[in-house]
């Protein structure tokens, strides 16, 4: 079964735009179909990133992988970056983008940064349930579009980036400085977070114009498209 939390396809149309779900097996034939036909790429949550992507050794605390879906995503990313077209990346997805560009990431945040907070997932807490709080760059469009520089979150990751990839600036930190957020000044609209805002619209309207602005951009780029 190829499938995606309903939080994320749900969040996507209250604000407007209209969710495609691509099967996580696309390949270097597929992207060009998929750049000339989507107008803007949100990547969600889910397993691990294999190692190898990022030249470590897999450490016994790395869980499961999805060499295919990791296979897709980055090369998806790397072709998508280059378009121009916005995108928006979630957890799993915040570590994508990273690696797509470069970067690497901590293989678990506990056993490599013993004086960092718990931020994997807790059985029986709602995903939706604000855990910590981030800092973010005042001069960031992240921070632009929250409307201030210390929000709330939810947490539910085991690893994180620890260098980020090329184009990328680190825009928010948990208050252990592990890396929430980054952007790409330069692209048009190019976002990732750690958390999961998709979760806590169940909640709250806090992370809805995070949304808006993403499908803001997306119509932007429909109407500039030739007809």
């Amino acid at each position: 079964m190829h499938s995606v939390g309903a939080t994320y396809t749900r969040a996507v149309h209250r604000v407007g735009g209209t969710p495609v779900i691509v099967p996580p097996l696309t390949q270097v034939q597929d992207w060009t179909i998929l750049l000339e036909r989507l107008d803007g790429l949100l990547l969600s949550g889910g397993e691990d990133v294999a190692p190898a992507q990022y030249g470590q050794a897999q450490a016994p605390w790395t869980g499961r992988v999805d060499e295919e879906r990791d296979r897709s995503e980055l090369g998806l990313v790397r072709e998508w970056v280059g378009s121009g077209k916005p995108l928006l990346a979630i957890c799993r997805g915040h570590q994508v983008l990273n690696i797509a560009l470069g970067g690497s990431l901590l293989q678990d945040i506990l056993a490599q940064v013993p004086t960092a907070l718990d931020h994997a997932y807790v059985p029986g807490r709602p995903m939706e349930k604000a855990v910590h709080t981030v800092s973010l760059s005042p001069e960031s469009r992240l921070t632009d579009i929250l409307g201030g520089t210390t929000i709330p979150v939810n947490s539910a990751h085991h690893q994180a980036i620890e260098t980020p990839g090329e184009g990328l600036t680190v825009v928010a930190l948990a208050p252990d400085q592990i890396i929430e957020a980054t952007e790409m000044p330069p692209h048009p609209f190019c976002l990732s977070v750690q958390w999961h805002p998709e979760a806590m619209l169940k909640v709250s309207s806090s992370m809805l114009p995070l949304f808006a602005a993403f499908i803001a951009a997306a119509s932007n780029t429909a109407t500039a498209a030739p007809s």
